[in-house]
């Protein structure tokens, strides 16, 4: 018999599950009995934390979304300068991705679904925090002279986004989460080039 954890506990547990099965498969296809049986509960226990199957994805949402911002920010204090802490922001988020692969995988399931829904909108608030990390990043690094200064802001943000979505996808279709670390740097080199660092 599994060990009673209290329920914050099982509960984290549980969504750390779901994530490491959407990582090796589709989260369309992941079933709660699947869940259940990777945390070493029955169904009825797995219900008692979760009422449905969307309700783990949501809280599954919700954990990326704090770790994700958080690991950032992190990053982002721990640096030097503004550009600097641009490049960890980078480097930090390709990491998560290759830590927990399935991360992606889901965001993409739930960014598929025509209607919308609280894990679109959990997905959405993060999207929208990011973004405001970087824009404020780029700002910094505009006003300190490291960037261009007539940079379109919103689109550099829109575009650093973009180039960790395109290694994500192409690692994806490679079905290799790591094989992103090796194109992450050049890529990082070229975005940071447009936007005038060391101009």
């Amino acid at each position: 018999m599994p060990a009673r954890l209290p329920t914050e506990e099982r509960q984290a547990e549980i969504v750390a599950a779901a994530l490491r099965l959407a990582g090796e498969c589709s989260p369309a296809q992941i079933t709660t009995a699947d869940i259940a049986t990777a945390v070493g509960v029955t169904q009825g226990a797995l219900f008692k934390h979760f009422l449905s199957k969307d309700a783990i994805w949501l809280a599954a949402m919700g954990w990326v979304h704090a770790s994700l911002l958080r690991a950032l920010q992190e990053a982002a204090d721990a640096a030097a300068t503004p550009l600097a802490a641009l490049e960890a922001v980078f480097h930090t988020h390709v990491g998560f991705v290759v830590a927990h692969p399935g991360v992606p995988r889901v965001i993409f399931h739930e960014l598929q679904q025509p209607a919308d829904s609280p894990s679109k909108r959990e997905v959405r608030m993060l999207l929208q925090d990011y973004r405001q990390l970087l824009l404020r990043l780029l700002g910094q690094a505009v006003a300190q002279g490291q960037l261009r200064g007539d940079l379109d802001a919103e689109a550099a943000a829109t575009g650093f986004v973009g180039l960790i979505q395109g290694l994500v996808m192409q690692s994806m279709l490679a079905g290799q989460p790591a094989a992103m670390r090796q194109l992450a740097g050049r890529v990082l080199m070229l975005y940071l080039r447009g936007v005038g660092a060391g101009a």
